[in-house]
């Protein structure tokens, strides 16, 4: 099998691997020794989304879209763009609420606890969504490189088959702007969340009329990912992740302002 993949894009993604751990971990520490946040603070919110997203949410997902209407869901556009929104924002900032208001009681009323909780809940989804992604990417791309491709196939089921070639494919047809776009799209991500864990936190400490900012985010998690699915086809890869990192830069302003109520 003759495939290869080229050597510029084996150094982009190993330097997309690297950047997709270092940045959550550098974070993390800089928070703790430069600010004195807890270290429990970031790892409950790595918890969090890998719980709710990572497991919840996928069960979800397996009942829902290989249940009898899931053909139905995936075959409109417009329908999963809103199933997958909603159920990204529920989900999420669910998680997100419940482990502010059980389990960060002890936290001070200031927006600290809050940026270090979203640093640990989009500094994973980071890490797992990309950096470890970059690093399988790797790993496929040596293999397939030193002509090994054959002994791959040859060692997943035949109903997978089809998957890997695409998978490889993929692989070959990464170019340096898809890379970096992939970057960049994590980076908004995390701006995002920290904007989101902000407004749940409020919603948290204050409560009683501050209550309204938790379902706020849900929508506007729910608004950011399903408008994201509905513009893929419809603009470029570099307008929409301008868009969403427009959109994640808005959400973050509106924390700080509200942070400014801690």
């Amino acid at each position: 099998m003759n495939i290869m993949v080229p050597a510029g894009t084996l150094i982009l993604m190993a330097v997309d691997a690297v950047l997709g751990i270092a940045i959550p971990v550098c974070l993390s520490v800089w928070l703790v020794r430069k600010h004195h946040a807890k270290m429990s603070t970031i790892l409950i919110g790595a918890a969090t989304f890998i719980i709710f997203a990572l497991v919840l949410e996928s069960i979800m997902h397996q009942l829902v879209l290989k249940g009898p209407h899931g053909a139905s869901i995936m075959g409109n556009t417009l329908l999963f763009a809103i199933y997958g929104g909603l159920a990204a924002g529920i989900f999420e900032e669910t998680g997100r609420f419940l482990s502010m208001k059980f389990l960060m009681k002890k936290e001070p009323a200031k927006p600290l606890p809050g940026v270090a909780y979203g640093v640990g809940h989009g500094g994973v989804e980071m890490m797992v969504i990309f950096g470890l992604t970059m690093i399988s990417n790797l790993v496929v791309s040596a293999l397939i490189n030193s002509g090994q491709a054959d002994l791959i196939f040859a060692k997943v089921p035949e109903e997978a088959a089809g998957q890997l070639q695409a998978q490889l494919g993929q692989l070959q047809s990464l170019t340096a702007g898809s890379l970096v776009i992939g970057l960049w799209e994590r980076l908004s991500a995390l701006i995002l969340h920290l904007g989101l864990s902000i407004l749940v936190w409020v919603a948290v400490r204050k409560g009683g009329k501050w209550l309204w900012l938790f379902p706020a985010a849900i929508a506007i998690h729910a608004l950011v990912d399903a408008g994201a699915v509905l513009l893929n086809k419809s603009v470029g890869m570099v307008p929409l992740e301008l868009i969403v990192t427009a959109e994640a830069i808005a959400v973050a302003a509106l924390g700080y302002l509200f942070a400014k109520k801690l």
